[in-house]
């Protein structure tokens, strides 16, 4: 396999987390042409609100947050090593006990149901692992894959926080899910550790 190629298998990434047929991997540094091209991409721009900006830039910024304590992020993997996506649990209160959840998934990896086992995944590192008691989210009010994926995931909409995003010279309405950790203790699913 050519050393550039950054899409393909990575058996080696040490897994510190898994759910229904993904993994998590830590994010390392070089990771970020394989994170920028996945954010340069023109739906995921749109989607997220956020603009790509340059691979410098997203390197930067990728090891300013090493030493961030509030965050942790990470590629997720397909089975056999392939990254599939990146996700995050950030801006982490554990004296309050909250923290917002964060995903991104590569295009040819959107529509499978890999968005609905990472959230899982991530809730249940979350509730299970941390001292969390709310996890929320944020997407614009008309991104219906994201909304889906987040309800699927036992996220519950909480409101609208009115237009509180501008992309493209254009403002979007964003919308606020949340869970709760007795809201994930009903759900009706195996956990990451009995998988």
């Amino acid at each position: 396999m050519d050393s550039e190629d950054t899409t393909g298998p990575d058996a080696g990434r040490t897994h510190c987390w898994s759910g229904r047929g993904i993994a998590f991997a830590p994010l390392e540094i070089t990771d970020a042409p394989l994170v920028h091209r996945w954010r340069s991409d023109p739906v995921a721009a749109h989607e997220t609100g956020v603009w790509p900006g340059s691979l410098y830039e997203l390197t930067e910024r990728m090891e300013r947050r090493l030493d961030d304590s509030t965050r942790d992020d990470f590629l997720v993997l397909l089975p056999d090593g392939t990254p599939a996506g990146l996700i995050a649990l950030h801006d982490q209160q554990p004296a309050e006990g909250t923290a917002e959840a964060y995903l991104l998934l590569a295009r040819e990896h959107r529509g499978r149901g890999l968005g609905v086992a990472a959230l899982d995944a991530l809730t249940d590192l979350a509730f299970g692992e941390l001292p969390m008691h709310r996890i929320e989210a944020l997407t614009h009010t008309d991104n219906v894959a994201a909304l889906s994926v987040l309800g699927a995931a036992g996220f519950v909409p909480e409101g609208v926080r009115r237009s509180s995003c501008l992309h493209r010279g254009r403002r979007y309405d964003n919308a606020v899910l949340s869970l709760l950790r007795t809201e994930w203790e009903a759900l009706d699913r195996p956990r990451s550790w009995e998988l």
